[in-house]
């Protein structure tokens, strides 16, 4: 099945060759998200709140790209540097899922930039 890439314009150029998200059929895939700007700067250094805030608004605006939303996502891959951030991701996340929560694993492992705290990619069904 052919997919289509998902990549809105107002996104800075990826830092490795990937799409933003792909479209199959009914289902969208997110590609792992962090917290990064333009040139691939990492974002609210130190904050996993903030980084997961933005982490998530990255996401929202990627489904929206291809006609869904945070609340078509049925499966989150969570990467998490440190453990003790946990609460704080999970606080601002519950926020992003008031409904019924998708499924999800959270793993704790090192991500591609030193400074990067959270890392999310997701599935959506529409």
């Amino acid at each position: 099945m052919p997919f289509e890439a998902i990549n809105p314009p107002q996104f800075p150029t990826p830092i490795a060759p990937y799409s933003a998200g792909a479209k199959a059929g009914n289902t969208v895939y997110v590609s792992g998200v962090l917290a990064l700007g333009e040139g691939g700067t990492v974002l609210h250094i130190g904050d996993a709140a903030a980084q997961t805030r933005h982490v998530l608004e990255v996401i929202k605006t990627t489904l929206e790209a291809a006609g869904a939303t945070l609340a078509d996502v049925a499966m989150n891959h969570i990467f998490l540097k440190d453990l003790s951030d946990y609460a704080a991701f999970n606080t601002v996340y519950a926020e992003y899922f008031p409904g019924p929560k998708p499924a999800r694993y959270c793993i704790k492992c090192d991500l591609v930039k030193p400074d990067c705290l959270v890392e999310i990619a997701s599935v959506a069904h529409l």
